[in-house]
């Protein structure tokens, strides 16, 4: 278990090390969180990959089926999916590249993020990486 200041260590590091996040569970929906949160994280600089077999396009990126079907490169995972999917997302994120995986407040799920931490990944959980960015990282 990290203290505050190791997990603020890690959002800064993660957050300072991203260029692009993939974002399980983006809604094309403007009145959801998920796409709130990603515009505010695309207007801060990030490119953001969609991931939702439901739609086509949302902030003007092509959405992607699921996290294995995107064709291009991503550094970190945000995850907007119910604590209950968790654990086979996990699986399929620990496929991936991408070093960080975010999961958003309220969705939490100690096995999945174990199995992350195992398949090393670094992992932030039931914290909204659009506040870390407002309050962490000074532009």
């Amino acid at each position: 278990m990290m203290n505050i200041q190791e997990e603020q260590n890690l959002m800064l590091k993660m957050l300072n090390n991203t260029n692009t996040i993939a974002v399980i569970g983006l809604s094309d929906n403007t009145n959801r969180t998920s796409y709130q949160i990603a515009k505010a994280m695309q207007k801060a600089g990030y490119r953001i990959i969609p991931v939702n077999p439901n739609v086509d396009k949302v902030l003007g990126e092509k959405a992607y089926p699921t996290v294995l079907d995107i064709e291009e490169n991503f550094e970190l995972v945000n995850v907007f999916r119910r604590s209950e999917y968790l654990e086979d997302l996990a699986v399929e994120i620990a496929k991936t590249k991408a070093p960080y995986v975010w999961l958003q407040q309220g969705v939490v799920n100690e096995n999945a993020c174990q199995y992350l931490e195992q398949h090393g990944k670094s992992v932030i959980m039931d914290r909204c990486i659009k506040v870390a960015h407002s309050v962490l990282v000074r532009k």
